[in-house]
C-alpha cells in the first residue's frame, strides 16, 4: 500500500514545467519500456495532497489493485493502482502493472441518531467550575495549579501554553456513582505566534483562532469535590 501511495504522489502531481522531473520519478515505479509520463499528454496541471492508502483488492498471490485516497482542490477522490508483487530471491519488489484510474471517493457515511443518556444536572453544576479551572491550567501548563484538579495518585501532562482556555461550552454528566465518564466540549484559543494584534483589528490572521473540541474525562468525587482522573478524545458527543 505504501508503494502505491508513493506512486500516487508522483502520478497525481504534474505541470509542464516539471514534466522531465516527473518522468524520472515515475520510472522508479514502472516496468521497463513504459510510457514515461504514464498517459499524461504534457499539458495542464494537477495537484494532489493528503494522499493515503485506502484499500487493497487482492486478485491473486502476486496481483492486487490498491485504492489510494487523495484531495485535489475541494474534491476528495480515489486512485486505483494495479500492482504486481514479486517475492523472489531479490526480496519483496513491486511494480505498477497497468494504467491507474481516478474514481470519485465514497460519500460520507450516514450517521445514525443516538439516544442521549440520562443526565445528572446537579453533578454537572458541581463539575463546571472544577473543569474550568482544570482546562485553564491544562492549557497554560501550570503544573502545580493543574494538580489541584487531578485525582489523588494521578498525574496528567498539559499543553504547556500551546493553547489558551476560552470556554467550557458543554458538559454532559450521566447519572452514576463516585466515578463517572463525562463529556466536555471546550473552546481553545490558538495563540497567534506573531506580534500582539492591534486593538479592534479587522485582519482575521492577526487574531488568535477559536477551536472547539470534545473530550471524554473520567472524574472521581473525593470528599465534596470532583477531580479528573483521565482525559482523552471524546469520539462522538451526544447533542
Amino acid at each position: 500500500m505504501a508503494f502505491a501511495a508513493q506512486f500516487a504522489g508522483v502520478y497525481l502531481n504534474f505541470s509542464p514545467e516539471d514534466a522531465d522531473s516527473r518522468s524520472r520519478k515515475l520510472a522508479a515505479f514502472l516496468p521497463d519500456a513504459s510510457d514515461p509520463q504514464m498517459g499524461w499528454d504534457g499539458f495542464g496541471k494537477l495537484a494532489a495532497v493528503a494522499i493515503q492508502p485506502y484499500d487493497v483488492d487482492a486478485v491473486d498471490a502476486q496481483n492486487a489493485v490498491v485504492s489510494v485516497a487523495f484531495q485535489s482542490g475541494p474534491r476528495r477522490m480515489m486512485l486505483s493502482v494495479p500492482i504486481y508483487y514479486s517475492g523472489d530471491e531479490a526480496g519483496k519488489r513491486f511494480v505498477v502493472s497497468g494504467r491507474p484510474a481516478i474514481l470519485p471517493a465514497p460519500a460520507p457515511a450516514e450517521l445514525p441518531q443516538i439516544a442521549p443518556p440520562e443526565t445528572d444536572d446537579a453533578a454537572a453544576a458541581e463539575l463546571k467550575p472544577q473543569l474550568e479551572g482544570f482546562f485553564t491550567d491544562y492549557a497554560n501548563g501550570d503544573a502545580a495549579g493543574l494538580q489541584r484538579y487531578v485525582a489523588a495518585g494521578k498525574s496528567l501532562p498539559s499543553f504547556g501554553g500551546a493553547f489558551k482556555f476560552a470556554e467550557l461550552k458543554k458538559v454532559v454528566v450521566p447519572v452514576g456513582g463516585a466515578t463517572r465518564e463525562i463529556q466536555a466540549v471546550v473552546v481553545w484559543v490558538v495563540p497567534n505566534g506573531d506580534a500582539p494584534p492591534t486593538p479592534n483589528t479587522t485582519d482575521p490572521a492577526a487574531v488568535g483562532a477559536r477551536l472547539e473540541q470534545a473530550y471524554r474525562l473520567t472524574v472521581e468525587k473525593q470528599g465534596d469535590k470532583w477531580f479528573v482522573a483521565d482525559i482523552r478524545g471524546a469520539g462522538r458527543v451526544v447533542d
